[in-house]
């Protein structure tokens, strides 16, 4: 069975149920092999953060 879904920032657990949409706003990070994961409230609070992470040829 797979592991549950949490929010590396929060803690929130990724629901089976949710909204399909929802479920697309959850954002994944790979960062030393491990995969985390952010909430769409968290990704959302933290989207400098993570597009300071993207490399320069995406600009």
């Amino acid at each position: 069975m797979n592991e549950p879904i949490v929010c590396s920032r929060c803690g929130v657990q990724r629901k089976p149920d949710e909204d399909p949409l929802e479920t697309l706003a959850w954002a994944s990070d790979r960062e030393g092999g491990a995969l985390r994961w952010l909430c769409p409230r968290c990704a959302r609070e933290h989207v400098r953060d993570i597009e300071g992470k993207l490399p320069p040829e995406y600009w």
